[in-house]
Formats: C-alpha cells, structure tokens, sequence
C-alpha cells in the first residue's frame, strides 16, 4: 500500500499553517514529505480559502460532500467548528472514509460513543487531535518520570492561562460565547491538560473536583477555572486554566503554558510545551525542561524533535497500512472529564467520579 491519500475538511489560518504546511509537511523548505500520508485536497466554507489553497498544490473541493464521495481519498482530517465535528466525522465514516478530527472529537458524550461504535462497525480507524502527547519535551518528561528519576511521584501541576475575550470582538467569537460548542477555558484548554496528565503520569484521572475563577470578563462562559484530580493509583494534581489573565506578553504567555511535576526526589518544571509548538528552532520561543534537586538545577535541551502534528497523521496513516485501527476511546474519555469538570463546579466543588 502507498501512502494514505488526505482531505482536509476545514481551511482557516490554524489548519493551513498547522495541519497543511507542518502537519502534511507542505512547507518544503522546513520539512521533508511524510512516509505514510500526503494531503490531497481540501474545503471550506469560505470559498475565498480556495486560493491559499490552490497555490500549496492542493485540489479544492466545493464542499465536504464531493471529498467524502471521492474515491482517490482515504481518509479525511476535519478542521472545522467543534459543533459540526460530530455529524461531519459521521458522514465521513459512513462514506467509508478513515478519520482525523480536532479535539473534541464531539460536543455530547452520546455522540462521541455514536461515532466510536460506528468506527468499530466498519473497521475504520478514529482518531483525535491530541497533539501534545508527542511534543518531544512531554515525551522526554514521561520518561523521566516511568525510569523514577524523580522519585515516587506526589503532585502535578498544569497550566494554560492567559488573556482571551477583553475585546468585543474576541467576546463575541465562540471560545467566549458557546459553552454548547465547548467554548470555555474548560472545554478549550483543560482538554490539553487532562489528555496530558494521564500521558505524563501513565495512568487514570478516577476523579475531579473544580471551581469556576470570579468573574472580571463580560463573556458567557467561565472566565477560568481551578480543578483537583485525583488518579488510580491516589497520585494528586491540579489544573489551572483561564482566559483572564495577562500574563505580561506574548513570549511570557507562551512560555507559562506548560507544568510542574513534583517527585519525592526530584522536581521539573516546562515551558511551552502545552501549546502548538513542537520545539523546532525557528519557532517564536525556546520550549524548555528544568530538572531540579536540593542542590541543583539542570536545562534539558534537545536537538532532535519532531513535528507534533506530523505524528498525529503518521500514526492513523500507519494504523490504516497495518489494519491496527485506532478506536477514538480516548477522546471519548477526555470528553467525560470536561464534563465531569462543569458538573463538579456547578455543583460547589463536589468530587465526580469519572468512569
């Protein structure tokens, strides 16, 4: 078998410059082309994307529907609003096509169970866009922490906070106004952190207990919110996320999306390693790990990373060539804590047991 041919439903700014130029590999002058995938074509709603599109090669399809009917397409990645993710990857998979989807892989826990039996049904492989599992740094911590180089592991800590929605305009966009379609810092970006704490440590968050910030945003959704976890083994961590704080500028804000791991032994702190970088040299800022003990503190670098978004397509394009299909089970899972997260902060705290 050759490479498994892509559509990509969904052409805004992020798919282009993610998806498209690294995660497809269509800036040549970065990147080499991938191994088992290549990107076909592409659509949107916005028929004025048709020309970015056109000039990196790619064939552009009217609609969704033309690339799901297309028999030179394999499978599709789909880029678009969280509230149409579900009845999109569910067309696909009924037309027969494997699939990609951005996080989260739906808005309702019935629907992501819809679209996982039916993947099961048709023997298509399912994945979501859990990109920062294979952020070299994150991978490198993970190792760190299963080789016990820090100890018996106590506490984690993670965090993506920063500002969004001061502004009229962002206050208006769907991050800030739709908690239906998953807007919210929760939904957003304590996704990120609760995929990531289950990578890092090797294990299951069994419960959740949170609290909305106070409110000093006019959005609709919470400004931000502070969530306990606790996991199979009883190790505790906690998440902080928000849209309501500045975090001085963008180089700051940036570098503090990341997490501190406390071991009995040693301790390590990242920086920007829970974002959409994946640690290349010519990126905004430098991603980083320190390593701490009583007496010292030790910067990891590395020199050899790869492109996160590259390995989210290379691993469902090799699932399809070994018929060793992905399941989606994982995104289902991530979707249960965020709603076992709103649940608990609606309800005072209370402690949600998420199965």
């Amino acid at each position: 078998m050759g490479k498994i041919r892509y559509g990509l439903i969904g052409f805004g700014g992020i798919a282009e410059s993610r998806i498209a130029k690294e995660g497809f590999a269509l800036d040549k002058e970065r990147f080499e082309p991938l191994k088992n995938a290549e990107l076909v074509g592409t659509t949107d709603i916005n028929p004025a994307r048709k020309e970015a599109a056109e000039s990196l090669g790619l064939k552009w399809y009217d609609n969704s529907d033309k690339i799901f009917s297309d028999p030179e397409i394999d499978a599709v990645f789909i880029a678009t609003n969280n509230s149409t993710h579900y009845p999109l990857a569910k067309k696909a998979l009924e037309s027969g096509k494997h699939v990609i989807v951005e996080k989260p892989i739906s808005t309702k826990i019935e629907d992501a169970e819809d679209l996982i039996k039916l993947a099961e049904k048709k023997g298509l492989s399912l994945e979501v866009d859990h990109m920062m599992v294979y952020n070299s740094y994150n991978e490198k911590v993970r190792e760190l922490i299963k080789a016990g180089e820090l100890g018996n592991i106590n506490d984690i800590v993670l965090h993506m906070e920063f500002l969004y929605g001061a502004t009229p305009e962002e206050a208006k966009t769907w991050r800030c106004s739709k908690p239906e379609e998953m807007g919210g810092p929760i939904g957003d970006v304590a996704s990120h952190c609760f995929y990531m704490a289950e990578y890092l440590l090797g294990e299951k968050i069994k419960s959740v207990k949170a609290v909305y910030y106070p409110k000093v945003l006019d959005i609709i959704v919470e400004d931000g919110a502070f969530i306990k976890f606790e996991t199979d083994s009883g190790i505790k961590g906690s998440i902080r996320v928000s849209f309501s704080d500045p975090r001085g500028n963008l180089y700051s804000t940036f570098s503090n999306l990341g997490y501190e791991v406390y071991g009995t032994e040693k301790s390590v702190e990242t920086y920007g390693t829970l974002f959409q970088l994946s640690g290349h040299e010519d990126e905004p800022i430098k991603l980083r790990i320190v390593v701490n003990d009583k007496k010292n503190s030790e910067e990891i670098t590395l020199s050899d990373v790869k492109n996160i978004y590259q390995q989210v397509i290379e691993k469902h394009a090799l699932s399809i060539k070994e018929g060793s299909r992905l399941t989606g089970m994982d995104a289902l899972r991530n979707l249960k804590l965020i709603f076992a997260a709103h649940e608990s902060a609606r309800n005072g705290g209370k402690e949600i047991i998420v199965k």
